[in-house]
């Protein structure tokens, strides 16, 4: 058999519609991790529907408890041929959000599949139920084509709370990291950069959210009588606010911006074109850091978001002076931001402008990782991705997203290649979540071409990634 030939029997899982087979079976299971009594349709999950896939294609594996009180379990699969071989770690999460069944368009439903023209709608079809079978279809491919081996050593983690934080994830990864070490990372989520765009991601941007509230007295006041007597929470946090990012998106905290982009960062996405496909919305070309170009804004640079702001009654305003006022703020940020430091940097800049009676609480926050764009896997990642598709792929040196890529990049110790699946117009998250049928059968090629290469002796090996730099 050859390379061509797996590429082929990938794709023919998705012409005979066996691959479909297998998604609609794992939609169905409602995995709905933000839900408390979720737990025994994850395990199923697990036990019931990923477990004996890998039983079939020759792993052995176990459940791992969560250490986190009352989150999914964990599955740690392992496919051993050689010790001389690569090794390469897999990822994928079982879980989903909640399914929202009611607000899904007339004739859909989030736990079945439907199938229109090239849209195939369900929970779970781009995140991340739909990427990680088409690892596991392409795998399988290739171990068919060579006869039931690999070539190399490869090694399986699922979780099913990726969607609510990933609770335990890291303490697993801590407690097994030895068990889990490997040459490379090699997984997919998030989306394309676009639909008909081959895409190689090497991390995520961090995520901090935050909430700012000024709380001044009980109660409302008339505005007639107390109207320019009492300070209004409202415009109290808006400049507090605009003190901190300007009209145009820039962040004006000097310690949530982050270094200058890296020269081999601003080489790999020289030519990206951010948006423009159908149904995004048109990017502003003047919001954000100015000079920086609308891919280096969202890839290699942080941005400080109001997701929500409330004072007084919005759905009903009476004539009051509101008693407080909040807000929810976010920050992506790429690597080399004081991220930990948040809560201290927002509370100096704040008291240093006289927002003293501003009060803040950080939420939660996710670092920030990012493999060299020079590193020797990626440029092999890429020439294989080219060679299947006939396209130059798309490289990001991280997604604009957050992933818990952390636990893998800086946890365990690898580079991390991402290759997804998913498109920017899924609707992930949302009611009507699809993923792409073409978009499906072209990802079905690439990890078959993947899993093919790394079963030849051209791959980066473990002498070459324990070289300094090669994991940020």
């Amino acid at each position: 058999m050859t390379r061509e030939s797996a590429i082929q029997a990938a794709a023919n899982l998705y012409d005979s519609g066996a691959f479909l087979e297998d998604l609609c079976r794992r939609v169905a299971f409602r995995t709905e991790s933000q839900e408390s009594e979720s737990g025994p349709v994850l395990s199923a999950y697990l036990v019931d529907e990923i477990a004996p896939v890998l039983a079939g294609m020759g792993f052995t594996f176990r459940l791992v408890d969560n250490p986190a009180p009352g989150a999914g379990p964990f599955l740690v699969a392992h496919r051993k041929e050689s010790d001389g071989l690569p090794t390469v770690l897999t990822y994928g999460h079982g879980d989903v959000v909640r399914g929202y069944d009611a607000q899904w368009r007339e004739g859909l439903s989030p736990w079945q599949v439907t199938v229109v023209d090239d849209h195939w709608y369900g929970r779970g079809t781009a995140d991340n139920k739909g990427q990680h079978s088409i690892n596991l279809a392409a795998l399988k491919a290739v171990l068919d084509a060579r006869d039931g081996r690999l070539g190399f050593n490869l090694k399986l983690l699922f979780e099913t709370g990726e969607e609510v934080g990933s609770p335990g994830l890291h303490a697993v990864c801590e407690t097994l990291r030895d068990e889990l070490k490997a040459d490379v990372l090699i997984a997919s989520d998030g989306p394309r950069l676009g639909a008909s765009s081959p895409t190689i991601f090497l991390g995520s941007r961090g995520l901090v959210n935050f909430k700012l509230t000024v709380d001044l007295r009980e109660g409302g006041h008339h505005s007639g009588n107390w109207g320019g007597l009492l300070r209004n929470p409202g415009v109290v946090l808006a400049n507090a606010i605009a003190s901190m990012v300007d009209q145009n998106g820039r962040i004006l905290v000097e310690g949530l911006r982050p270094p200058e982009v890296p020269q081999a960062v601003r080489r790999a996405l020289e030519g990206i074109v951010v948006g423009g496909n159908p149904g995004e919305p048109e990017v502003d070309t003047d919001y954000g850091e100015p000079g920086l170009t609308p891919s280096e804004r969202v890839f290699g640079w942080n941005n400080l978001e109001v997701l929500a702001f409330r004072t007084g009654n919005p759905e009903k305003p009476v004539n009051a002076i509101p008693p407080h006022a909040f807000a929810f703020m976010q920050i992506r940020f790429v690597v080399g931001t004081n991220w930990e430091d948040l809560e201290h940097i927002v509370r100096r800049h704040l008291d240093e402008r006289g927002f003293g009676m501003v009060h803040i609480d950080v939420d939660r926050g996710a670092p920030a990782t990012r493999v060299d764009p020079d590193n020797a896997w990626v440029q092999w990642g890429l020439k294989s991705l080219e060679e299947t598709t006939g396209k130059k792929p798309v490289l990001l040196p991280n997604l604009g997203g957050t992933l818990p890529n952390d636990v893998f990049a800086e946890v365990i110790g690898m580079p991390t290649l991402w290759v997804p699946h998913s498109y920017p117009g899924c609707s992930q998250h949302a009611p009507d979540e699809h993923m792409l049928g073409p978009v499906v059968r072209e990802g079905l090629g690439i990890m078959a071409g993947l899993f093919w290469d790394l079963g030849e002796r051209d791959v980066p090996h473990a002498a070459i990634m324990n070289q300094a730099g090669n994991t940020r």
